[in-house]
């Protein structure tokens, strides 16, 4: 098993750091006081806000209510960021930054609710209960079976909104940084791994959703082609099971294979990577729109997930396939996964908006761009869209292209050498360099705390029916690095 802990190296803090204008006893002042802001942060957010670990979206100031994408029990978190995976992470980069034991056993505590949480088809659901009348709804790993006809015990590892990518990640992460010493995390990963693998289809796809692995006879592998006809009214189809790239699912999925690979050392996890970028091969669209759609069927037909969700082609999700299509080719030294590129970024260039926008669905052969009314009927219109989602995309095709071409470039320049050199190296963390915006930052952020420690804003939920205050994950997640960068901050000679 690999022992690098490449990306975790801890950084030393150096006390005698100052900034232009600021002495060495007043920076270490600041620093020290954004250390004890940072103790006293961690602590509340463990004990107050978390349950055992696991967190939620947002809290009422009084913790009288809480919710993830939904209203929950006091004992639950939610798997999609800036819920408990996301916590952790934020855990431990403050971790990195300041070498703060606080910091790491807050991530190890996270790490094991998600452990505890993990279900027994390798995944997470959105939400969890770590209560016990709340866990009896899961059929989590960790714990027996459950004898009672009351409950439907929930088996459904969901990649949706990087849930599980995002969980399992954070567990790799803290197994690296506890160099592999924790066995109940490390296992959990080992056993997240087989089991997501297991849930890969036979063209490299991926669900949306799984309980069990696919039978692969019921997915022939087929490249992707346009229905005779698609209805243009929603059939609420169950769509869990379709090959689903909504909301960049497979593009996270990637992500948590290559770090896997990086992490373990895992082959298998590197050439399921390189499965879903063969399958992105295959799901681009023939002409007249060689794009991508949100999802498709075993027929590898484009088609309808949600109410507002039609067959078509996207001009959102397709952008994150480009790519990770790049990435897929960096860190495999395979070109043939840059030759979707220059076709669809050429298509989608002549499909952009009168506002340099691309529509999120264009309608399949016609390239009409379609939205929905608040009534969610179809239409040409962009007049009376609902507010909820994006009918319409920032298009990012420059910054593609530009990718395209500078690792285009590098295979012409090794081309007659080593393709491994075209891999991105993955650097170790290096010691932040106290500046002026470090300093102000973590101040802001001080000044912002309650009495508490912790940082309240006027925010809605979904039990009021205006603003109140507010404990909001993602503030957090974004102030407690600001602490920990000053608090572990060093000299410019550091």
């Amino acid at each position: 098993m690999s022992m690098r802990v490449v990306c975790l190296t801890v950084l030393t803090l150096l006390p005698c750091a100052f900034v232009e204008g600021q002495t060495a006893d007043t920076a270490i002042s600041a620093q020290q006081e954004a250390s004890a802001a940072l103790q006293k942060v961690v602590s509340f957010y463990r004990i107050s806000v978390g349950y055992q670990g696991a967190y939620l979206w947002k809290y009422a100031s009084d913790l009288t209510q809480q919710e993830g994408e939904e209203v929950a029990t006091r004992t639950s978190g939610w798997t999609q960021p800036p819920g408990t995976p996301a916590v952790g992470e934020a855990y431990l980069t403050a971790w990195r930054l300041c070498e703060q034991q606080v910091c790491l056993d807050a991530a190890v505590q996270t790490a094991h609710a998600l452990v505890n949480s993990q279900l027994k088809s390798g995944g997470w659901s959105s939400g969890f209960d770590l209560a016990s009348a709340g866990r009896r709804k899961y059929a989590y790993r960790v714990d027996s079976e459950v004898d009672s006809e009351n409950f439907r015990r929930n088996n459904q590892t969901t990649f949706d909104d990087n849930k599980s990518q995002s969980a399992l990640t954070l567990l790799m992460h803290v197994d690296e940084a506890l160099l592999f010493s924790d066995a109940k995390i490390h296992e959990a990963v080992q056993y997240a791994i087989s089991h997501m693998l297991a849930a890969q289809y036979p063209n490299g796809a991926w669900p949306q959703q799984y309980s069990e692995a696919p039978v692969a006879a019921d997915y022939p592998i087929l490249a992707a082609t346009y229905p005779e006809t698609w209805p243009r009214t929603y059939l609420r189809a169950r769509y869990t099971a379709y090959y689903t790239l909504n909301d960049n699912n497979m593009s996270d999925i990637v992500d948590m294979l290559f770090e896997a690979e990086r992490i373990y050392q895992r082959d298998d996890c590197r050439k399921a990577a390189m499965r879903t970028g063969e399958f992105f091969l295959l799901a681009q669209m023939p002409d007249p729109q060689p794009g991508w759609a949100q999802q498709y069927n075993s027929q590898m037909e484009p088609v309808w997930a949600r109410k507002f969700e039609p067959a078509s082609i996207t001009g959102g999700e397709s952008q994150a396939v480009m790519k990770t299509l790049i990435k897929i080719s960096q860190f495999t030294g395979q070109k043939k996964f840059l030759d979707p590129i220059p076709r669809a970024v050429a298509y989608y260039r002549k499909s952009l908006l009168s506002d340099g926008q691309l529509a999120r669905f264009y309608e399949l052969k016609t390239n009409t761009p379609l939205y929905f009314t608040k009534g969610y009927q179809l239409t040409y219109s962009d007049k009376d869209v609902p507010t909820h989602y994006g009918f319409k995309v920032k298009s990012g095709l420059d910054s593609i292209e530009r990718q395209y071409q500078k690792i285009e470039q590098q295979y012409q320049n090794f081309i007659a050498t080593d393709t491994s050199k075209l891999k991105p190296v993955i650097k170790a963390t290096t010691p932040v360099k106290l500046t002026k915006d470090i300093l102000t930052d973590a101040q802001n952020a001080i000044a912002d705390l309650d009495s508490r420690g912790a940082w309240v804003s006027p925010a809605k939920m979904q039990h009021s029916d205006g603003e109140i205050d507010v404990i909001g994950m993602q503030t957090f997640i974004r102030n407690l690095v600001k602490l920990a960068r000053l608090a572990g901050a060093t000299n410019d000679s550091g």
